[in-house]
C-alpha cells in the first residue's frame, strides 16, 4: 500500500462553452477498469445524442492502467489532454467524460486541445481533490482507573480517535500515522503505567481535502 497517493474526492461535473460548443465534464473516483468502462457508458447513454464523449482514466498504484478515448474527435486532440492532466496531477483512480455538443464552429486541432484539457482541469476542481494518507487502526486496552485520563489525552494528542468502546475493558481506537507507531505505543504506555495492551487491527486511509488553484 502507498504511503500516500491523490485522487478526487469524488463526483463531480463542470461545464462550459467555447465558439458555440458545449462541453460538459464529467468526474469520479473508481477502484477498477471496469467501473471505469461502466461510468463512461453511464454519460454516453445520458448524451447519446452529443457529437463526441470522450474519456480518459488512470487506475492502480503505480498508474499501469491508462486510456484515452478521441471517440471521434481528431487523433490526439481530446483524450490525450484529458489524460495529460490526470497524470500533472497525478491523480490515481480517476475517471473522466468529457461530452461536447458541437456548434458549428471549428476550433482546431490546437483549440480542441486547450479545450478538453481546460474542460478536465475545470472539472477535477469542481469534483475536488484529496490527498489519501495510509493509517494503521491501532486499538489498546486498559484499566477503567486510566479511563479519564486516556479520554481527555487523546483529544490534545496527534493521534485522531476513531472510537471507544467500553468493554471489560475500555477500549481505545485511533488512527495512527505511518511511522508513529511506536510514539502512540509510548504515549499510551506513559498514561496507563505501561498496562495497557496495544494491537495493530488493520491499515486503512484517511483523506485530506487539497486546495486546487
Amino acid at each position: 500500500m502507498l504511503p500516500s497517493y491523490y485522487t478526487v474526492k469524488g463526483y463531480g461535473e463542470y461545464e462550459y462553452v467555447i465558439q458555440k460548443s458545449r462541453f460538459i465534464t464529467y468526474v469520479d473516483r473508481v477502484a477498477s477498469e471496469q467501473e471505469a468502462h461502466a461510468f463512461i457508458e453511464q454519460i454516453k447513454k445520458r448524451h447519446h445524442d452529443a457529437a463526441h464523449n470522450c474519456s480518459a482514466y488512470m487506475i492502480g498504484e503505480n498508474n499501469l492502467i491508462q486510456k484515452a478515448n478521441d471517440d471521434g474527435e481528431p487523433s490526439g486532440t481530446a483524450g490525450v489532454p484529458m489524460l495529460d492532466v490526470l497524470k500533472k496531477r497525478d491523480l490515481k483512480d480517476t475517471v473522466v467524460v468529457v461530452t461536447r455538443y458541437f456548434g458549428g464552429i471549428k476550433l482546431g486541432a490546437g483549440g480542441l486541445i486547450r479545450a478538453y484539457g481546460t474542460a478536465v482541469s475545470e472539472g477535477v476542481k469542481a469534483a475536488g481533490i484529496v490527498e489519501r494518507r495510509l493509517a494503521g487502526v491501532y486499538s489498546a486496552a486498559f484499566s477503567y482507573s486510566y479511563l479519564g485520563k486516556v479520554e481527555n489525552d487523546i483529544r490534545s494528542s496527534r493521534f485522531l480517535l476513531k472510537e471507544m468502546a467500553y468493554l471489560e475493558q475500555p477500549t481505545l481506537y485511533a488512527y495512527v500515522g505511518s511511522g508513529e507507531e511506536d510514539d502512540f505505543k509510548d504515549w499510551i504506555a506513559d498514561i496507563t503505567n505501561g498496562t495497557a495492551t496495544v494491537n495493530h487491527e488493520e491499515d486503512t486511509y484517511l483523506e485530506y481535502p487539497v486546495e486546487t488553484g
